[in-house]
């Protein structure tokens, strides 16, 4: 039974999530966001910000294309397990039973389970894989089929441990065309993509769509600026890395794997791909399904996928408990996609955790206030009133609890290191609108677009 899930929370929730992700595309310098979010069976949210193309001051718009990488391998892995429910093919074959020219080879007796969830001990990406960079081409069929049937390329035993393995999943892209009798980007577009009707969406790079794509950026990790990347085609590399998608389509076929519903796939083989079945690392979270990242995120169970394409980061997540679907797209190489998604959820969770209260006379109160030392949000999430530090991590972590009192707010909670029994005293203009407010610590803020800074910040002379 799914948790049940008040939708007015939920408009707050995302209400807020669209400004704070405006303030942490600029804050993080991220050229361009795009995210979209799914909940109570119905598209909630959608938005972009920032550009798609710096160079040419394009703005980012929620229709732009991203490439949205190693999230092909739930397709992948659904093609697989619909293959599977078909009777084409079983989770328990040999590789080599369908991809009969690696017949005799350590990876042909690998079995398509095994590869699924990135168990079967194979290369992440080969010996060379400077493809990653630009430096050469994807592999191409023949390219791949020689990796594959290279024995060092089974670095591991199967069942030893989890090893992710781009290689793996291009041979299961092999499979598919084995066992469909389709090529593989043809297989997934209409028996997923157009099944679900979802334009914004497809396996491989595009040349008819050029000008929709989102252009990436490298990292700022090695250099002042960033500079563009071309978008090229992964190749025999698709099944493991070649998907492109807006966030609302992203997020729509990811809404296609929660329980009930048939369009893709029967439940039972849903199960199977969400089953948390190897640990990624040393803690026992997050693990790895069929074709699944399987995690928690405010202590909640949740599935998707992460991407990662030269210029792209990408992060799709699930909450199945909820009905709850989030897809967060940058075009940065070193972009914190995983942290902008999961901030809906725990924003989500912030609002759902004490039963909502009458909101009346609260939304005044509300907006973002800024000083010498930051910026601090007030937020209405659930019925109540939260101060929040927009450039936090987690907006959601130890949140600052306040009550009203008339034209002030009482801090109620939060860490010890705050003003917990102190006060927000707010100036409202003559139509009501917030002119500052005197915060916690007594230092005055006012609405960050009344905030300026003067060319060098001196003490104030009182004479």
């Amino acid at each position: 039974m799914p948790d049940a899930l008040d939708l007015d929370n939920v408009h707050e929730a995302l209400a807020y999530y669209d400004r704070w992700l405006a303030f942490n595309q600029r804050y993080l310098r991220i050229p361009g966001v795009q995210a979209a979010a799914y909940a109570g069976d119905a598209l909630r949210f959608s938005a972009a910000y920032g550009q798609a193309d710096v160079e040419q001051g394009t703005a980012l718009t929620e229709q732009h294309l991203f490439r949205i990488a190693s999230h092909s391998k739930t397709f992948t892995a659904t093609a697989v397990l619909q293959l599977a429910e078909q009777g084409k093919l079983r989770l328990d074959d040999k590789a080599a039973m369908h991809v009969t020219e690696i017949v005799g080879t350590p990876l042909g007796e690998r079995t398509l389970r095994d590869l699924l969830s990135h168990a079967g001990g194979v290369t992440r990406d080969s010996t060379e894989a400077d493809f990653w960079q630009l430096d050469t081409p994807f592999p191409d069929r023949e390219h791949l089929l020689g990796v594959l049937k290279d024995p060092a390329s089974a670095v591991i035993p199967e069942n030893d441990r989890f090893k992710y393995s781009n290689i793996g999943y291009g041979l299961l892209g092999l499979v598919v065309e084995a066992a469909s009798g389709t090529p593989y980007n043809s297989y997934v577009q209409t028996e997923i993509v157009d099944k679900l009707g979802l334009s914004g969406l497809g396996p491989e790079l595009d040349a008819n769509r050029q000008a929709e794509y989102a252009v990436g950026y490298s990292s700022l990790a090695y250099a002042d600026v960033r500079v563009p990347i071309e978008h090229v085609d992964t190749r025999a590399l698709a099944s493991a890395t070649g998907f492109y998608g807006t966030a609302r389509d992203v997020a729509g076929f990811f809404s296609a794997h929660l329980l009930g519903d048939d369009r893709l796939l029967t439940d039972a083989s849903k199960r199977q791909m969400q089953h948390p079945l190897w640990k990624t690392g040393e803690e026992d979270d997050p693990r790895y399904g069929l074709g699944l990242q399987v995690s928690k995120v405010a202590k909640r169970d949740v599935f998707g996928h992460s991407g990662g394409y030269p210029g792209h980061i990408t992060r799709s997540l699930v909450d199945g408990g909820r009905r709850m679907v989030v897809s967060v797209l940058t075009n940065a190489i070193d972009a914190p996609a995983t942290q902008l998604a999961e901030a809906a959820l725990k924003l989500v969770d912030l609002a759902e955790s004490k039963p909502r209260e009458d909101t009346a006379g609260l939304a005044r109160f509300t907006g973002r206030f800024a000083n010498l030392w930051g910026v601090n949000d007030i937020v209405l999430l659930g019925g109540r009133l939260y101060a929040i530090d927009p450039s936090s991590p987690d907006p959601a972590a130890d949140p600052i609890t306040l009550e009203a009192d008339g034209d002030v707010l009482r801090v109620t909670g939060g860490s010890g290191y705050g003003a917990y029994g102190e006060s927000y005293r707010y100036t409202f203009g003559p139509s009501g609108e917030v002119e500052s407010v005197r915060g916690s610590s007594g230092l005055l803020a006012r609405p960050l677009e009344q905030f300026t800074l003067p060319d060098h910040v001196r003490v104030r002379s009182h004479s």
